[in-house]
């Protein structure tokens, strides 16, 4: 048994109608979001093929959110860093509470920031 199935009527991509969040991804926080995070690891990136990248002018912004453990730290958020930061003359490495707090905040961080763009666009395009 044959189906009778629609011809498309669309000569292009384009005049196809396209769900909502596909014609305007970045009026959505989510989309906001992807770029932001998306645009930190792109800027990480050169370090794996490259470690001496981190220790230029860029490369010390891109570190910047691992070494916020230590600031944590100094503010007295305690299981941050191995040995409780008593590790001599060495910088000590975070514990994995540490690893999972700094990504919260950073994420957390990045989230507010993707909220605050839509709603500023929102209010620009509302005037």
């Amino acid at each position: 048994m044959e189906e009778n199935l629609p011809l498309n009527t669309f000569t292009s991509l384009s005049e196809a109608p396209m769900p909502h969040h596909f014609c305007r991804p970045f009026h959505h926080p989510i989309g906001v979001f992807v770029l932001i995070v998306g645009a930190y690891l792109l800027a990480l990136s050169p370090a794996l093929l490259w470690p001496s990248y981190l220790d230029s002018p860029v490369g010390v912004l891109v570190v910047l959110p691992y070494l916020s453990v230590y600031l944590f730290h100094t503010l007295g958020v305690p299981g941050l860093l191995v040995n409780d930061g008593a590790c001599g003359w060495g910088w000590c490495a975070p514990t994995i509470f540490g690893w999972c707090f700094i990504t919260a905040f950073w994420l957390g961080l990045a989230w507010w920031a993707a909220l605050g763009v839509v709603r500023w666009r929102a209010r620009g395009a509302a005037s």
